[in-house]
């Protein structure tokens, strides 16, 4: 029998339903890879307990006939999310110890449709990131490996790159991840995997440990559109808890793909061919061109001329977020506390110093700097009036297409420790993903190529807002065209 860790969840999904497999067959197969798969440093916490008692409860519904749409599935949890009583630390130091005594709306929902817990994924730092070099725990590998057999250590993308690393790996049958630049987006395109940053306000962000409020939206990375669709629709829904969160129906992603995408309207930005960018990127654009065109639509030039200023604006707005989201971990209540301090204000100050990575504290101190009172009207304001503009652009393009396709990132997987050095070249990675977060927009990258290294490379779609499901249609028959479903071979066993 083919081992249960090999297949999609939509496949998983329905071998449960059809009692080929049990749960927790399934989810002992998925711990057995994760314990094989430590060089990859794909997870901070694994539950094995925990998931095999969830698994046994699933088998139980199962046997009955009964269970939610993901009864009995295995997923991993990127370590943003609050899980009750599960270590949750956002892969800092300064949240040693945290055990949430709440659950966040997203894991409530797939809990509620009966997904197994495996355990917690790593990251960046806090989100903060776009190589999951951040994280207090250490580099996630990238399963991929160049085919010249040069250096092998290369990044999964961040800041969900525990998410698309397990995911690519097969250590969970899919995974949670976050997105406020691109984190979804980068990494899926850098590992083969689909990764979706849904419309701003469709997943509730209650529970989420938070790095920009206004950026910040959950989404799942998969191994393909299906699982993707199928993960979404649980993950998503109104959350009366999230002042954020629309009230609106969560419609049935699955049900869209293999739609006509006859008479549909694609738009092609010319400001997203860049100087510098990889031939072979700009080869993949132009077949996807060529494959939507194949589908019937038709391809429409358009303009979006603010994308230029949309790296600086984001580099404004999220510090400046984060320089506030990050006021709270200072060693009172929870996590992590300086062991030397002489007073409160010293214990505050040590703990902050010792707790927070580098990168962290330049975000901390740009956003402090563009919020404080010389400088707010300058930077921060200015940068929320283009932020509007950039909405207005991207509104005026959608009056006229249904889809945008661009590039998902402007590079294959890169070296761990290659771009470290200069923190300008690293925020680059998230030029083509950017603009989605500004504008509230969705986003997703579909595996569609490789480089010649044999290195993964993704297309990214682009909708209207709350349009998800034109968006699913676009991306499986660019799924269909591209064919692009290799695997990692197995090196770290």
């Amino acid at each position: 029998m083919t081992n249960p860790a090999d297949l999609t969840l939509a496949q998983l999904r329905d071998a449960l339903k059809k009692k080929e497999v049990t749960s927790l067959e399934a989810t002992d197969a998925y711990l057995s890879r994760i314990e094989k798969a430590k060089p990859l440093n794909a997870f901070i916490t694994v539950t094995a307990d925990k998931a095999r008692d969830m698994a046994k409860a699933s088998d139980a519904q199962l046997v009955k006939g009964a269970g939610g749409a993901l009864e009995g599935v295995p997923l991993g949890i990127k370590d943003l999310f609050c899980v009750e009583g599960v270590l949750t630390t956002a892969a800092s130091h300064i949240l040693d110890g945290f055990h949430p005594r709440y659950e966040s709306t997203v894991t409530t929902n797939l809990w509620r449709d009966g997904a197994v817990m495996l355990g917690k994924l790593n990251m960046d730092e806090f989100a903060m990131g776009s190589s999951n070099e951040t994280s207090f725990y250490g580099n996630v590998i990238n399963p991929w490996r160049r085919a010249d057999g040069g250096n092998h250590d290369l990044t999964p993308g961040g800041s969900s790159g525990g998410s698309s690393a397990s995911v690519a790996a097969r250590l969970c049958a899919a995974a949670t991840a976050t997105d406020t630049g691109g984190s979804i987006r980068q990494p899926a395109s850098l590992t083969n995997t689909v990764g979706v940053k849904p419309t701003y306000g469709r997943v509730s962000r209650w529970g989420i440990v938070a790095f920009a409020s206004s950026l910040d939206q959950a989404g799942p990375i998969t191994q393909d559109v299906r699982d993707a669709a199928i993960m979404l629709k649980s993950m998503a829904g109104h959350d009366p808890k999230d002042s954020t969160c629309i009230d609106r129906p969560v419609p049935d992603y699955e049900a869209a793909l293999g739609q006509s995408l006859k008479g549909m309207k694609i738009g092609v930005p010319k400001e997203y061919r860049i100087d510098g960018m990889p031939e072979e990127i700009e080869k993949l654009w132009s077949q996807g061109i060529a494959w939507m065109k194949d589908a019937g639509c038709e391809i429409v030039d358009i303009s979006l001329p603010l994308t230029k200023y949309a790296l600086p604006v984001y580099y404004i707005v999220a510090p400046a977020e984060a320089s506030s989201n990050l006021a709270r971990y200072d060693g009172v209540k929870y996590g992590y506390r300086a062991k030397d301090f002489t007073d409160i204000t010293s214990m505050y100050e040590n703990t902050r110093a010792e707790g927070f990575g580098n990168e962290v504290k330049r975000r901390i101190l740009i956003g402090t700097y563009v919020l404080s009172a010389g400088y707010y009207d300058a930077y921060y304001l200015r940068a929320q009036k283009v932020r509007k503009k950039i909405f207005d652009e991207f509104t005026d393009a959608f009056s006229k297409v249904d889809l945008i396709l661009t590039p998902s990132s402007p590079s294959a997987a890169f070296g761990l420790g290659e771009k470290t050095a200069d923190p300008v070249q690293m925020y680059l990675n998230d030029v083509f993903t950017v603009t989605a977060n500004l504008a509230g927009l969705p986003g997703a990258s579909v595996p569609a190529g490789y480089d010649k290294q044999g290195l993964p490379l993704g297309l990214q779609l682009l909708a209207k807002p709350f349009d998800e499901e034109t968006m699913f249609k676009g991306m499986f028959a660019l799924e269909q065209a591209a064919g692009a479903n290799k695997r990692p071979k197995e090196w770290w066993g």
